[in-house]
């Protein structure tokens, strides 16, 4: 009798023995849990635009650039220099990486009129044809882009089925990690609706519009022999390449600090137990229009830039000169830190990108910059580009990722009620409020501290002021 252990350990070995081919590609390891299958063949498939031949191509630039294994780009619709031009601008040098033998591609010029259903029919010619580009360069690594092209001139479900089997097979035979790419068929993955049943391992891509915002996702259909991310995944392709993002919530693992670190102003320390915030802690500052939520968060990066940690300030209302220059006014400086590199802005319009595009350029930027503290100003300004469910779900995923990572989050929200945004409070350590009350016709603005995870905080409400030396906030017995 086989017991439970047994089992996972038989199962577990299974895994350990298919052996996966890194690519390279931010993201894209992670769900498929290590790369692709090594020495098989992957189909990549989607409608036209979704990236298949980015895909390809950076599949192969990375495995050569990054994991010695030279390469083969086989083209059936692109010439090599569309191909190269095409690339460049997200700064891949595919002549450089031909001239080191570390690539080689052939552009196939497949005509109707050489490709008829007489005889015997087979793709012989093209096997010898990659076999001499594979010696070339010793190609560890192929991609085929797109297989629909070789067969334009076949109409026979049982010859095309017999050919991509033929040279699925000989592909595995010459060991060579493959990508093939095809085109995305009606309610099918791919047209001849047969490619995946000869894949070990398929994916798919996507390129969507809802309500004016594109959006691209991929999703592993299916990976034989491992277990795999099973979710659509949003992915971004800029100046840098592809960039695949995990949108599965991290476990409520990551180990907490028990530093704490100034806000920036010694009143809010203060109502704070005298010692600021928790380092890696997530702080929620709401308030209505004008209550100076925008100038907290500057005196918090201001005091962190001053000690010599990174800031990454992310706004969606204004530039980053409009908030420098807003800022100087209350006499806080930016500009040295900018000019230092402790200091950067990411500015843009919600509409700009989707919601989950916004967290893949998010955890891009974090990824890349390294900041101790990362501020957006103003979250709430993201309902414009999705419902409550939508950001809590974006905002679960982004305060995971930094928390991860022991980086302190300070997010602004603009309140139009007498609550905050709908689910964004209870992912908050801590919940700032800033309200207005008229009293002898004046307008005063008072903060209090609504709630502060394992920190002994005040109850009261203060007054806060807004002035050329910055943010005050009185004491009561100043009131």
């Amino acid at each position: 009798m086989i017991t439970s252990s047994k089992r996972k350990k038989n199962i577990k070995n299974i895994f350990e023995k298919l052996e996966k081919s890194k690519t390279g590609i931010v993201g894209l390891d992670e769900v498929t849990l290590g790369g692709l299958p090594k020495g098989r063949p992957t189909l990549v498939c989607g409608g036209a635009g979704s990236g298949k031949t980015m895909l390809a191509l950076e599949f192969l630039i990375r495995g050569a650039t990054e994991f010695n294994e030279p390469g083969v780009f086989i083209a059936f619709e692109e010439t090599i220099e569309d191909l190269t031009k095409n690339v460049a601008s997200l700064g891949f040098d595919l002549k450089d990486l031909i001239a080191k033998k570390k690539l080689y591609i052939d552009y196939v010029r497949i005509e109707r009129s050489e490709i008829e259903e007489t005889g015997d029919y087979d793709l012989e010619g093209l096997f010898v044809r990659i076999e001499h580009a594979v010696n070339q360069v010793g190609a560890k690594r192929i991609a085929l882009d797109t297989v629909e092209s070789l067969f334009s001139g076949l109409s026979s479900i049982a010859i095309l089925r017999a050919e991509l089997r033929r040279l699925f097979g000989w592909l595995k035979e010459k060991g060579l990690t493959a990508i093939i790419t095809g085109e995305k068929g009606d309610n099918t993955f791919t047209r001849q609706s047969l490619e995946e049943y000869v894949s070990d391992c398929v994916i798919l891509l996507d390129h969507r519009i809802n309500d004016q915002i594109s959006t691209r996702r991929i999703r592993i259909v299916k990976y034989r022999g491992t277990v795999h991310g099973t979710n659509e995944y949003p992915f971004l392709i800029d100046e840098d390449g592809i960039s695949v993002l995990p949108i599965s919530s991290l476990q409520l693992d990551h180990t907490v600090s028990r530093k704490r670190v100034s806000s920036g102003l010694e009143s809010l320390d203060e109502m704070l137990g005298g010692k600021g915030y928790y380092i890696g802690s997530t702080i929620l500052v709401s308030g209505t229009a004008g209550t100076g939520k925008t100038s907290i968060a500057a005196h918090f990066a201001l005091t962190a830039c001053k000690r010599g940690e990174r800031v990454l300030f992310f706004t969606f209302e204004e530039s980053a000169d409009q908030v420098m220059r807003n800022m100087k006014t209350i006499g806080i400086d930016f500009e040295p830190y900018v000019k230092k590199g402790l200091l950067h802005f990411k500015s843009s319009r919600p509409s700009v990108f989707g919601l989950e595009m916004h967290l893949v350029v998010m955890h891009k930027l974090i990824n890349k910059f390294k900041p101790n503290i990362v501020i957006l100003d103003p979250m709430s300004n993201l309902f414009s580009v999705g419902n409550p469910f939508e950001i809590n779900s974006m905002l679960t995923r982004l305060i995971d990722f930094l928390k991860s990572n022991h980086i302190t989050a300070l997010f602004t929200d603009l309140r139009t009620n007498k609550e905050s945004s709908e689910g964004v409070t209870s992912l908050a350590d801590i919940w700032i409020i800033i309200r207005t009350k008229i009293e002898n016709n004046e307008r005063e603005k008072r903060v209090y501290v609504r709630k502060a995870r394992g920190i002994a905080h005040s109850m009261q409400e203060k007054k806060l002021l807004i002035s050329k030396k910055g943010v005050e906030i009185l004491t009561p017995k100043a009131l």
